[in-house]
């Protein structure tokens, strides 16, 4: 990003927190993000409108060019699941971050969901809420008996549809991408995409114009009936599916394949993800049944008696391979955590949240002024 690119981005920012404002004494915060390379701006606009206490960059989404500009003016630590799966643990790393302070959690994927209620008993400050990025977060908040905080999620917002809808894009440009290093392409595959919601519906779409033959499975029957709508076939047995596809994209954040499912993977398929392999593959269960054999940088060969296929990215999101690029529709997104933030500051009650349709308005309307081409 060129200097003039950088202060165009600054400028929008500045003027996000204006027309969004938090009280003159601003709370702490921690910030879990992707630290890709168009990053640290919306992480500076986080420490204009927070204190913000830490930057936790998700491990396998870090650009080391954003993660030493935002080491300048903030303390990066490191992010793993662990971090806040044992609540006491939690617990005592909000004590050296933030003790006695008001917080705000910044989350992108659910992980401060398992110990979200003991960080409001035993924390010695007082946790203002969460706001949460995507669905497969917004669903872990959801599924919590009493949240003990507000919870504002900008996952099924309109402001983050094209996003969405590129990312998409982006997770079938760098898995044609990394199979075009074997010489392959998508047109004339079989395609089986799992999961046909937001993403998945780009993806399918995407992998259509790319002359490949997609079959969708979905566990929601409104959403088969959706695909069929929209020209695929769907199927009601997932294992057919992978029977016969070639490329099999994994669009669930929910364990699309688990430990049982990939003995019926077709020989030679390629299997892709969208989000981290914890949350959509189950390979920890077959890595004593099939042996894995790296092929190129990114792509892995699982191989057992009369049976192999690969896995791209390691079973992570493959788009970030070639940084998840969504262009400057991702400021949308990035602006309505900054609208959500200061709505949960000024008061909400216990409960899922989003922000409203006027301030979405104006945050499109914002977003226009300075990135309508």
């Amino acid at each position: 990003m060129e200097a003039f690119e950088k202060a165009k981005l600054d400028t929008f920012f500045g003027r996000i927190v204006e027309q969004f404002p938090v009280p003159e004494t601003p709370p702490a915060s921690l910030l879990v993000t992707h630290l890709l390379a168009e990053r640290p701006a919306f992480v500076n606009a986080v420490a204009t409108q927070t204190q913000l206490a830490a930057v936790l960059p998700k491990p396998k989404s870090i650009n080391e060019g954003a993660r030493a500009e935002v080491e300048q003016f903030a303390t990066v630590d490191s992010l793993t699941r662990e971090l806040f799966a044992d609540p006491v643990r939690a617990v005592a790393y909000l004590e050296e971050r933030a003790a006695g302070r008001d917080v705000v959690l910044f989350d992108v994927g659910g992980y401060f969901a398992s110990v979200l209620g003991t960080l409001a008993t035993e924390f010695s400050g007082r946790i203002l809420g969460v706001v949460e990025d995507t669905e497969n977060g917004h669903q872990r908040y959801a599924e919590l008996d009493n949240l003990p905080c507000p919870v504002f999620s900008v996952a099924r917002s309109p402001l983050k549809n094209p996003e969405d809808y590129l990312v998409g894009q982006s997770v079938v440009h760098s898995t044609e991408t990394v199979i075009r290093g074997r010489n392959e392409i998508l047109a004339g595959r079989e395609a089986c995409v799992i999961g046909y919601g937001k993403l998945g519906r780009s993806i399918a779409h995407m992998l259509h114009s790319r002359a490949a033959r997609v079959t969708v499975y979905d566990t929601n029957e409104a959403r088969m009936v959706e695909a069929m709508a929209h020209g695929f076939r769907v199927t009601h047995c997932r294992d057919e599916a992978l029977a016969t596809a070639n490329v099999i994209m994994c669009a669930t954040g929910n364990l699309s394949l688990r430990q049982e499912d990939f003995g019926h993977v077709a020989n030679g398929a390629y299997i892709a993800s969208v989000t981290s392999s914890e949350d959509e593959l189950e390979l920890g269960g077959i890595t004593d049944l099939y042996q894995r054999t790296p092929v190129t940088e990114h792509l892995t060969r699982y191989s057992t008696i009369g049976h192999y296929f690969y896995v791209l990215a390691g079973g992570n999101a493959v788009n970030f391979l070639h940084g998840a690029v969504v262009g400057p529709f991702i400021y949308l997104v990035q602006a309505e955590i900054l609208a959500a933030t200061a709505r949960l500051v000024a008061g909400a009650e216990p409960g899922m949240h989003e922000v409203s349709v006027v301030d979405r308005n104006v945050i499109a309307r914002t977003w226009r002024d300075y990135f309508n081409r």
